[in-house]
């Protein structure tokens, strides 16, 4: 089995949760995150409960950095369990 760098799985983990986030902050700036958030809601055949709250500059970089933290973390231990644990070929085996 090859080995994988825990930190470079954290890496790309928090990049692309980091990524997500900032384009939601992006749809609440231009207006069109509410429109979105009612269609997901329909989509799993829920009444939209929620209203988007104004932008703010401060609580978007805030959600992008923890985000991106938290996806840094989960990145890290999947790349430590996947070291420990994940799948071992008939060549590792020798």
């Amino acid at each position: 089995m090859k080995r994988i760098h825990p930190h470079s799985v954290g890496v790309v983990l928090a990049i692309f949760v980091g990524l997500w986030h900032a384009l939601w902050a992006v749809l609440v700036w231009a207006g069109g995150a509410q429109a979105v958030i009612d269609f997901i809601f329909r989509l799993h055949m829920i009444a939209p409960p929620y209203q988007i709250s104004p932008f703010s500059l401060g609580t978007a970089a805030g959600l992008v950095l923890v985000t991106a933290a938290i996806g840094y973390i989960l990145g890290w231990v999947i790349g430590v369990i996947w070291n420990t644990y994940g799948p071992v070929s008939v060549s590792d085996a020798k």
